[in-house]
């Protein structure tokens, strides 16, 4: 299972990517892990608001529906289309090809409400 220490953990099992004042968010290897083969994912179309902690969308796998919460507040200005089409992105790349959207960050500092990699480790 990976951890990569280059992003920031949400006790929801959701990830932010900090690029400047955008962030990259997706789900992490251990919830692709639990939820197993993800089947269809609904996410927020551009220009919606989220808010930190809040719901953002839904992922279906064989196995449940799980809710998608947001790791930071923001304006979303990209949803990877990719993953409409071919859900299963989100199982073989979760940090990477598995993106599921970016938000331009409205706060900063809820950056410090999240975790390390290694904070998020221990804490499953």
């Amino acid at each position: 299972m990976e951890f990569p220490s280059d992003i920031k953990y949400h006790a929801e099992h959701t990830w932010a990517k900090i690029e400047g004042d955008v962030a990259t968010i997706g789900i992490t290897d251990h919830a692709q892990d639990q939820l197993g083969e993800i089947l269809y994912v609904d996410l927020p179309d551009a220009g919606k608001k989220i808010k930190q902690g809040e719901v953002f969308g839904s992922v279906e796998s064989a196995k449940v529906a799980s809710d998608l919460y947001a790791p930071v507040s923001g304006e979303v200005i990209e949803v990877n289309g990719e993953l409409e089409d071919s859900p299963e992105i989100v199982n073989e790349s979760p940090y990477d090809k598995g993106w599921m959207i970016k938000v331009k960050i409205a706060d900063p500092g809820e950056l410090d409400n999240l975790m390390n990699n290694t904070d998020y480790e221990k804490s499953l």
